[in-house]
C-alpha cells in the first residue's frame, strides 16, 4: 500500500487508467459509464492530482506484481463546519485480485489514515446492492439510507445508491 503525493499521482495515471478502465469494465459503479476510454480515465486521474497537492485529497494504492491492483481515496472538506468528517471515495479492487481482502485493507488504510488527522466521522455511497455493501457492513459502518435512482451502472441504468456513515477516532471510541 502505497500513499501517492500529486508528482506520483501524475506519474502514475496510466496505470491508475488502466486499473479504472477494467473496474468500470468489470461492472463496478464508481461513477463512470461503460465502456470508458483510456483517455478519459488518465485525464480524471490526472485531475486528481490538483486536489492532491492541495490537501484536499489523500489516495492510497494497493499493488499487485508492481501494478496497481487497488486504490482508495480520502476526500476532506473544506468549509469550517465539516473539518470533522470526510469522505471515502473510489474505493476501487481490479476485477482479477477481488476475494483476497484488498478491499479490506485500502477501506482499513484510509480509515487508519483519517483517525490521525483528527476526523471524526466518514461517510460514503455505494451502488444499492453491490458486493461494496457487505463490506461496508461487516467493517462496522452503519446504512443511512437509500436514495433511488441515483446514478447509473456502467451500462447506464439508473440504480439506488445507499449511503453509509462510521464514527472514528475519538467519537467512535464510545460505541
Amino acid at each position: 500500500m502505497r500513499r501517492l503525493d500529486a508528482p506520483h499521482l501524475l506519474a502514475a495515471s496510466a496505470e491508475l487508467a488502466d486499473l479504472l478502465v477494467d473496474t468500470v469494465a468489470g461492472g463496478a459503479s464508481i461513477g463512470f459509464l461503460g465502456p470508458l476510454e483510456p483517455a478519459e480515465a488518465v485525464a480524471w486521474w490526472r485531475e486528481r492530482a490538483q486536489a492532491v497537492a492541495a490537501g484536499r485529497l489523500t489516495v492510497w494504492v494497493a499493488y499487485d506484481a508492481g501494478r496497481p491492483a487497488g486504490t482508495v481515496s480520502l476526500a476532506l472538506p473544506d468549509k469550517p463546519n465539516s473539518r470533522h468528517r470526510a469522505e471515502i471515495v473510489k474505493l476501487m479492487v481490479h476485477p482479477g485480485a477481488r476475494g483476497r481482502g484488498l478491499g479490506r485493507a485500502l477501506l482499513a488504510t484510509a480509515e487508519e489514515a483519517a483517525v490521525a488527522a483528527g476526523i471524526t466521522l466518514l461517510h460514503l455511497d455505494t451502488e444499492t446492492g453491490s458486493p461494496a455493501e457487505s463490506l461496508y457492513r461487516s467493517a462496522g459502518w452503519t446504512r443511512a439510507g437509500t436514495i433511488p435512482d441515483y446514478a447509473a451502472s456502467p451500462d447506464g441504468v439508473l440504480r439506488p445508491t445507499t449511503l453509509y456513515y462510521k464514527q472514528v477516532g475519538a467519537a467512535g471510541a464510545g460505541g
